[in-house]
């Protein structure tokens, strides 16, 4: 049957190309999880788009008048984009405005079925894994991110006192806490410019905590602020997995975002991050007055990028009373669901992160989250400074829907090789000859920085994908 038309936009009958796109997708959709295990997947999803958001309004007799036609060769321009596109599941890095936005407007149900299908062509569909954020300097930022607390410029309306750089204890403590709760990933955030702002002195503890925490047997990620090319490399020695730095938005909203740095700062500390061997971890915010366009943009530049990040979080604006985006509403969770479905088709192999909001989420959108691709989470009271899931909710949901954390250091499909799994098989080879452990020997200079722990992790890449390879065979 038809698709439902919207109020006003008039009434959309199929094509012939799109009837025989829609029953293409049925029938290679029994067949495409069977097939997952090359390196990309048969083009499973249909080539029907839903109608655009802005249509004309119905108010006048002009505009209900020109409604449906207007619809109608949208959708039709929508599909012709669709089914020019090369196969759904191949890592690409030429996607254009068009093809994404075609994407983003296709009917969700359709959407989320194609990102599933390739989701599962990619990834174990029962891993999820589990992060932890904490804040290790809170406040007096100098950035004028108009969405966040922890900007000076709003210190006064959001009554948010500046705290000093935690102690080393501090840091350690939670770090164990996050693990011994099921976290794998321990990312550490500074309310700064960048580690320039505050000098050598509190970045070297920072590449301190990072090396303590990593010899824990725990992933470590920073989100520090912008950086050069020299505290990357600083980073990277300290032996961080990832760097978090995100996009917010795309290029043409992000001057509405803030006003003290442009969107060049930040692909600039991407590079950086990149160049010195680190993984990636890129995303962005749903809710700070973005069109779906923009949405759509974000998600292309993250898409075009050298090297895929290795995850992306997707967040929901939460707003915080006396920042300049208290008033705005946040995306609802369906909204959620579609920005992940997209980030699984154009980036298949990266590790997509359900991020700030999630609290306002009941339990059938984050599985549907998940059903749409979504494979990691924070848990935690708090992200930064704003509420997140408690962890009894947390395990009762994974336990609820079948799924399972993942372990530290497995293989990434996406990242440098900070965080592939390529560099645990060498650490592992150097402990069994003797080097493992922080004082000792090896063939590897890295070795010495991994635990005993970590050793394992050349059995766990072959575990891992042979876990994947029998999942894809039970679906």
């Amino acid at each position: 049957p038809a698709p439902r038309a919207r109020p006003g936009q008039g009434s959309q009958v199929p094509s012939p190309s799109t009837s025989s796109a829609r029953r293409t997708m049925l029938a290679l959709g029994a067949t495409a999880l069977r097939r997952a295990a090359s390196s990309a997947i048969a083009p499973v999803g249909g080539a029907t788009a839903r109608l655009l958001h802005r249509s004309p309004s119905p108010s006048s007799p002009a505009a209900a008048s020109s409604a449906p036609s207007s619809a109608g060769a949208a959708a039709a321009e929508d599909a012709s984009v669709l089914a020019s596109m090369p196969a759904l599941g191949v890592v690409r890095h030429d996607w254009t405005t068009a093809q994404v936005e075609a994407l983003y407007r296709r009917p969700l149900l359709d959407l989320v079925f194609d990102a599933a299908s390739v989701h599962r062509a990619h990834h174990d569909p029962r891993q999820v894994q589990q992060c932890t954020l904490l804040s290790i300097k809170t406040g007096g930022c100098p950035e004028t991110c108009n969405y966040c607390a922890q900007s000076s410029s709003w210190k006064e309306t959001t009554e948010l006192k500046a705290e000093r750089l935690m102690a080393m204890d501090d840091v350690l403590n939670a770090a164990r806490r996050a693990k011994e709760a099921g976290s794998t990933r321990f990312c550490m955030g500074t309310a700064w410019r960048g580690p320039s702002q505050v000098g050598k002195g509190q970045f070297q503890r920072v590449l301190d905590m990072t090396s303590k925490v990593r010899d824990m047997g725990m992933e470590v990620c920073a989100t520090l602020g912008m950086l050069d090319g020299a505290q990357a490399k600083a980073l990277r020695e300290a032996g961080l997995t990832a760097y978090n730095h995100n996009l917010d938005t795309s290029p043409e909203f992000y001057p509405k975002v803030t006003s003290s740095r442009n969107y060049e700062d930040r692909l600039n500390t991407i590079a950086a991050v990149r160049d010195a061997g680190i993984s990636v971890c890129c995303g962005g915010i749903l809710g700070l007055g973005e069109a779906e366009s923009d949405r759509a943009s974000l998600l292309r530049v993250l898409a075009n990028l050298p090297e895929h990040p290795e995850s992306v979080p997707i967040n929901a604006l939460v707003p915080v009373k006396g920042t300049p985006l208290e008033g705005l509403t946040p995306p609802g969770g369906l909204e959620m669901v579609r920005a992940i479905a997209v980030a699984r088709l154009v980036m298949p192999r990266t590790v997509v992160r359900l991020s700030a909001g999630r609290i306002a989420m009941d339990r059938a959108t984050q599985a549907m989250c998940f059903l749409a691709g979504a494979n990691s989470v924070f848990t935690g009271d708090t992200l930064l400074t704003t509420p997140n899931n408690e962890k009894s909710e947390d395990d009762a949901l994974m336990a609820e829907l079948g799924l399972v954390g993942r372990p530290a250091f497995e293989p990434y499909l996406s990242g440098a090789a900070s965080s592939d799994g390529s560099e645990w098989g060498v650490a592992a080879v150097a402990a069994a000859s003797g080097g493992g452990g922080r004082g000792g020997g090896g063939g590897d200079a890295r070795a010495p920085r991994v635990s005993a722990s970590i050793a394992e992790g050349a059995k766990r890449v072959a575990e891992a994908r042979e876990r994947t390879r029998a999942s894809l065979a039970r679906h």
